[in-house]
């Protein structure tokens, strides 16, 4: 087995007994930035696709021992293997041998010689079919897992109001207490609204995001969600004797993103600053970057994220610090999801160290195409 890695946006296992072909398209796939590994024979490929999966499988059908029929058919009887993409690598256009092939489960053909442009495009074909299956696929689990945990934190409140309301309604009790229980039912049920809020919210982000990717005209206007942001937040924060500072250029482009789901991002940047920065001041800018980008910030002057949690600060329920200031109610996911909605937008979302202490957050967007006249 040979590894060739060049910057890989994919893997790729070559497989053919002979070895000038395997040499003449490794060289030429990882040129182009994939990572390859070559097999010689059937029973090698097997092994090492039952290892680890690639993405994509380019055979050669017609080998001595386990030809590329046999191994198809190795493959079926696997699970972990069923979805790998096979294309077969043929000499011939033998009409009877392409039907045997696609009947054994191969995805495509290339005939040899091959033109590299025709290799290199149903190869980048395959490959990207493959990676955004697997990436819905994982949305798609962890939407399961939103929906398990949502359904497993309502059970707690739901309990909690059946058991206050059953006794005010059947069993009676002190008068002095019948506060206390109309307390339990008022807390649980807001429990409830709030965890279904929450994936509600979810669930309409990533319909925003479906629909700018369809290239519906989404834009929001950096400026006025600043603007309605320190309305939001200005008095809280005056209230604590701090200060929202607000900065923004003269001249903005609007960013590609509809303007709740920014102010959605944007609020939970500040919230957590709130809570974990209590006693500084936050300031929130606009500024340009990159040709056709621009950056909204949340800054504080707190104790910023410790560098051991900072890999681990964008993964889902992550929490910045050992102490959560919100005692249990929140759940972990705001900076899990607003990356992932910054994302779905074009964008990106990190974190960096303030020079002097603090923690920057820092919201990357692409110009809105009608910014651009497209």
């Amino acid at each position: 087995m040979t590894t060739h890695t060049a910057n890989a946006s994919g893997s790729i296992l070559v497989v053919d007994d002979q070895a000038a072909n395997l040499r003449v398209v490794s060289t030429l796939l990882s040129r182009h930035g994939y990572e390859v590994i070559t097999a010689d024979s059937g029973e090698e490929a097997l092994a090492i696709a039952s290892e680890q999966t690639p993405d994509l499988m380019l055979l050669d059908m017609i080998m001595p021992g386990m030809d590329g029929f046999a191994l198809l058919e190795q493959i079926k009887q696997r699970p972990e293997l069923l979805r790998l993409p096979v294309v077969f690598l043929t000499a011939a256009h033998d009409r009877e041998l392409l039907l045997r092939a696609f009947d054994a489960g191969a995805v495509d053909y290339v005939t040899k010689p091959f033109m590299p442009e025709e290799l290199l495009a149903r190869v980048n074909a395959h490959v990207g079919l493959k990676q955004t299956r697997d990436r819905l696929e994982r949305v798609a689990r962890e939407r399961q897992e939103l929906v398990n945990l949502v359904a497993h934190d309502l059970k707690n409140p739901l309990t909690s109001v059946l058991f206050a309301s059953d006794i005010l309604i059947h069993q009676g009790t002190k008068p002095e207490r019948i506060p206390r229980y109309l307390e339990m039912i008022h807390d649980s049920a807001n429990d409830a609204l709030g965890y279904i809020r929450r994936y509600l919210e979810a669930q309409a982000d990533d319909l925003m995001s479906r629909q700018h990717a369809e290239a519906h005209a989404v834009a929001a206007s950096l400026p006025e969600v600043l603007d309605w942001l320190a309305r939001r937040y200005g008095l809280q924060l005056e209230g604590r004797g701090l200060r929202l500072h607000v900065q923004a250029p003269a001249q903005c482009r609007p960013v590609a993103i509809d303007h709740l789901v920014l102010r959605q991002v944007a609020e939970n940047l500040i919230s957590n600053a709130m809570k974990y920065a209590p006693d500084s001041d936050i300031e929130i800018s606009v500024r340009a970057s990159a040709p056709g980008f621009w950056q909204l910030l949340v800054e504080d002057r707190g104790a910023g994220i410790p560098a051991s949690r900072q890999r681990e600060l964008f993964k889902p329920f992550a929490r910045l610090t050992d102490v959560d200031p919100a005692d249990g109610l929140s759940s972990g996911l705001g900076l899990s999801l607003a990356r992932q909605i910054v994302g779905n937008a074009g964008g990106q979302l990190w974190y960096e160290d303030r020079d002097g202490g603090g923690a920057r957050f820092v919201v990357e967007l692409p110009e809105a195409l009608s910014a651009n006249g497209g």
